[in-house]
């Protein structure tokens, strides 16, 4: 668990664009809140291998997102049963699930149609959100604890300087 928040907390203090960790997490949020068979994920995950998005985080975060859909489901099912059953929509189901690519979605299964719904309503808010939060995380947070005597101290050590040579060899 310490290693993993390392990670993050490297990636995190790393020049990676807020956008590449931010759009890492919110597609995972896709990916893990939606069931993971579903035919809406291979574009997702096709999204994830072309952009350039930080792919430790997007795993980590997919972790996440897919623990806290399983606590999540009844609501998703409450959610995705109303939308499916709302009358004023009841011709649209009908041809969308004539339609065969529609039908292999499995759009009519109300957890999926639930946990689609609300992961694309978050997806915006939640990737303006994170880029913030990382620009203030880097503007605040890490410019005070480089300023402290902590950081002072072990930057001046032999270690930070080998460690400092690893990651910077690693870019080339």
């Amino acid at each position: 668990m310490i290693t993993l928040i390392a990670k993050i907390l490297k990636i995190l203090n790393a020049e990676t664009a807020p956008s590449q960790i931010s759009g890492g997490v919110c597609l995972a949020m896709v990916m893990g809140l939606t069931p993971l068979w579903s035919l809406h994920n291979l574009p997702v995950l096709m999204l994830v291998l072309i952009l350039r998005v930080n792919l430790s985080i997007f795993i980590v975060a997919w972790g996440l997102f897919s623990g806290i859909a399983y606590l999540l489901d009844p609501v998703f099912h409450m959610l995705g049963y109303q939308i499916l059953t709302l009358p004023a929509l009841n011709g649209l189901w009908t041809f969308l699930y004539n339609i065969p690519l529609f039908r292999l979605a499995g759009f009519n299964n109300s957890v999926r149609m639930g946990s689609l719904i609300v992961s694309l309503v978050l997806f915006l808010p939640l990737l303006l959100i994170l880029n913030m939060m990382i620009r203030q995380y880097r503007e605040r947070i890490l410019a005070w604890v480089k300023k402290t005597k902590l950081a002072e101290t072990l930057s001046a050590t032999r270690l930070f300087s080998v460690y400092r040579t690893l990651t910077e060899g690693g870019r080339s």
